[in-house]
């Protein structure tokens, strides 16, 4: 009997690691989600080769082409609306988005932070600037959080996290690498925890 699964649409602007880590665990017959949709803000990107080749649809809303924020979110707004979403997925998605369209989604949307927060969070808080930030404080440790998305940035409530020892002489190359594998095995962890709790809702 085929387990219940809810809808995922994953948003991305890059190479999509994260997504494709989402595939990968999709692909398990007891995993309880499918990724619907990927969408992208940037034509071309990678990611969405790594979907057309799991068969996953595929979107692209070029934010360029749109003459604010708002406009653009309401093409992206209606784009998932085709696809009956459960949750949104941001991975690796550059773009911050604004309450209003938080705020149609509330509750629905998660996101990865590649260190531990509140530390080494908000605004400017990305990429390499989070690992030479943690090096920089001299912290003896970093790691991964999933946390729902709200206006405030990285300030939503977190799902999980895992840790990662920062190793004497690190370069913020390593830690990324080193974090970047946890965040794979730590975002499909945390979809599965959502999913079971909103299966077990509608039961």
């Amino acid at each position: 009997m085929a387990i219940k699964k809810i809808n995922l649409a994953v948003l991305i602007s890059g190479s999509g690691s994260n997504l494709q880590a989402l595939i990968d665990a999709c692909a398990a017959p007891d995993y309880p989600a499918k990724i619907s949709v990927a969408i992208s803000n940037k034509p071309g990107a990678f990611g969405l080769q790594r979907a057309e080749k799991a068969g996953i649809p595929v979107e692209t809303v070029d934010h360029t082409k749109y003459a604010n924020r708002g406009d653009f979110e309401n093409v992206l707004h209606n784009v998932l609306g085709k696809y009956n979403v459960d949750l949104i997925c941001l991975a690796g998605f550059m773009r911050i988005l604004t309450p209003d369209f938080i705020a149609k989604w509330e509750g629905k949307i998660i996101n990865t932070h590649p260190a531990l927060l509140p530390k080494h969070g908000g605004k400017g808080m990305y990429g390499e600037h989070v690992h030479k930030a943690v090096l920089a404080a001299g912290d003896k440790e970093s790691g991964v959080t999933i946390h729902y998305v709200i206006p405030d940035v990285d300030r939503g409530e977190i799902i999980l996290q895992k840790r990662v020892k920062v190793e004497p002489g690190d370069t913020h190359e390593a830690l990324a690498k080193r974090v970047l594998a946890e965040e794979h095995k730590a975002y499909a962890e945390a979809v599965r925890m959502i999913a079971e709790k909103n299966l077990k809702k509608t039961a």
